[in-house]
């Protein structure tokens, strides 16, 4: 199979342009080229590419889909390897959560004190325009 780098981006998944990226930063081979210079994937590229799709669609960062694409190569890999990746992006993961659920909790406060009638008055505005630097706790509600 050849497949012109359209065909391998619709069959795998993966845009053209990203296609190239990770053929930049070393992710995936350089696939072989015609005379002309065109790129040409086969059957194992398509594969590898569904797997970086993969990868990505779980969020793994692309150093850690280096690791995993590494390990995958190697039948001779501990699953405990890739079970220690999987379980420190579950890590990263849950701190994302937890993260988002803390904003998601000080815009509820904020959205409790707001009037949202036609005064010019906005606690929402007013907690946004305070100069804290990192950013602190809500200062309203009590």
């Amino acid at each position: 199979m050849n497949l012109s780098i359209g065909q391998a981006s619709k069959s795998a998944g993966v845009s053209a342009k990203m296609i190239r990226y990770y053929e930049s930063i070393g992710l995936i081979a350089p696939p072989r080229r015609s005379a002309a210079g065109y790129r040409f994937y086969d059957e194992a590229d398509i594969r590898t590419l569904r797997f970086v799709r993969r990868a990505r669609d779980l969020g793994f960062p692309v150093e850690d889909i280096g690791r995993l694409l590494a390990l995958w190569r190697d039948k001779d890999r501990a699953s405990a390897d890739v079970k220690k990746l999987a379980r420190q992006r579950i890590a990263e993961l849950d701190a994302r959560i937890a993260a988002l659920a803390s904003m998601r909790r000080a815009l509820e406060r904020l959205t409790a004190h707001c009037h949202g009638d036609d005064l010019p008055d906005c606690p929402i505005l007013d907690e946004l325009a305070v100069d804290e630097t990192p950013p602190g706790p809500l200062k309203i509600g009590a």
